[in-house]
């Protein structure tokens, strides 16, 4: 005979297994376009560019590509961004596939989203909104949190035209007399404004909280050495390859968003311990990067700008590393990168090329001393990369005698914290300094 408990904590398990399988969420269900224009004169093809796209979407959690394809147009719909027809066919392979999503893999405005929600019966998301959805998804720190509320807010800002029904309706001032009062659309406007000035206020905190530390780290005789690059090229994987770190690295497009910062020792000669740099990661880039995020990333972004070396990563092995590269440039160009700045090009993950193409990308790198073919995963080529590292900060030291009057006790006080006065003697007009320095202490100095 069975033993009721017995009974009972088994009719219990299958409930229980019941309930849980009841409130899983299903995966949503998403289809790709990616809008092919005759008049776009893009570096990219159209078919590299659907793939990038289902990237971004494998990118989200809980999201099943069902579908995914390119679609030719001579030239945009204003009210519904493809043809009639386009829309009918596009329709019934969506409810064929059952498809809850549709993202579209360039712009789209709010007249076409909303009516081509309502005509297919799902939800829409554009090249923009699909980006913000990751980068929300990834944030972790205070300010990574931050930037991606800030940017979303300015691309909502831009949405609310015509986006609801709701924002026609009017409401009066106070419920007397009086004119028409204020349009919804208006109030939300402003309701979205007033966040937008409390988040900028709260990473204006947060910019000049970095800004200290870059003025701590300038005290500091430690180069800084940048890790950019589009995204999934194996920054993360170099830097963790370099550092020891244990920073998230998948591949997978955004991978990591927060910058992060390490030290380095560097091969010095003969086998012996060489000078120490900092190394940082960098948030990757990406062709049609939204506006507002590079915006509301600026404060990031902006370590680059500090950098005595840029390293910039590629991966060797995509079919479109070349415009992928071109795309990073870009965007190092809008952010005020200076031309004299050091840069070193990765041809990173070698490991994915075999063959005649791998003997040619090592050929062709060992020719250029800015241009090194590597393997992070594998540390393949590393160890040249970082005697190359090593080379560019090898400085050498001068001495030199300093006459400072008793009013220049800043100058002094920099000399001295950056630890190159080997020798101080007091006059009646002021001080001589003997400095041992190198000529990269020798420019900061004479910047103050």
């Amino acid at each position: 005979m069975t033993d009721p408990e017995d009974g009972d904590d088994g009719a219990l398990a299958a409930l229980f297994d019941k309930f849980d399988g009841s409130t899983k969420a299903e995966p949503m269900r998403a289809y790709v376009l990616h809008p092919d224009l005759k008049s776009d004169r893009s570096r990219r093809l159209p078919e590299h560019g659907l793939a990038e796209a289902v990237s971004l979407a494998a990118a989200l959690p809980d999201m099943d590509v069902v579908g995914a394809e390119v679609v030719r147009l001579g030239k945009p719909t204003p009210g519904m961004l493809f043809g009639s027809g386009k829309v009918e066919e596009l329709k019934a392979r969506m409810a064929a596939l059952d498809a809850g999503l549709v993202l579209v893999d360039g712009p789209v405005s709010p007249v076409q989203q909303r009516n081509l929600e309502k005509e297919w019966g799902v939800k829409l998301l554009d090249r923009t909104g699909l980006i913000l959805e990751i980068f929300a998804d990834r944030a972790r720190t205070r300010e990574g949190v931050l930037q991606v509320e800030l940017a979303a807010l300015s691309y909502q800002r831009t949405r609310l035209v015509r986006a609801w029904t709701h924002l026609e309706r009017q409401r009066g001032g106070f419920g007397f007399v009086g004119g028409p009062g204020e349009t919804q659309i208006e109030s939300d406007r402003r309701a979205i404004d007033d966040q937008v000035l409390r988040i900028k206020r709260q990473l204006d905190k947060v910019g000049k909280t970095r800004e200290l530390h870059r003025a701590a780290r300038r005290k500091v005789p430690f180069p800084l050495v940048a890790l950019v690059g589009y995204t999934n090229a194996g920054k993360s994987t170099l830097f963790n390859r370099m550092t020891g770190a244990d920073v998230l690295a998948k591949d997978m497009l955004f991978a990591t968003l927060d910058p992060t910062m390490r030290g380095v020792t560097l091969p010095g000669r003969d086998g012996a311990a060489g000078r120490k740099i900092i190394a940082s990661d960098t948030v990757g880039f990406i062709s049609d990067l939204p506006t507002q995020l590079v915006a509301a990333f600026r404060a990031t972004l902006e370590e680059v700008l500090e950098a005595d070396l840029i390293l910039h990563v590629r991966d060797i092995a995509h079919p479109e590393s070349a415009e992928q590269a071109a795309d990073v440039m870009d965007i190092l160009t809008s952010l005020g990168v200076k031309a004299a700045t050091p840069q070193f090009e990765i041809w990173n993950k070698l490991d994915l090329v075999q063959g005649v193409m791998r003997d040619a990308l090592v050929a062709q790198a060992a020719k250029s001393d800015r241009i090194f073919a590597i393997s992070a995963l594998t540390g393949e080529g590393l160890d040249g990369l970082l005697s190359a590292i090593s080379t560019v900060f090898e400085e050498v030291t001068r001495d030199e005698t300093l006459i400072l009057g008793f009013a220049d006790g800043r100058r002094r006080a920099w000399l001295h914290a950056e630890g190159v006065v080997q020798d101080e003697v007091q006059g009646d007009e002021g001080y001589a300094l003997t400095v041992r320095w190198t000529e990269r202490q020798e420019g900061r100095y004479r910047a103050l």
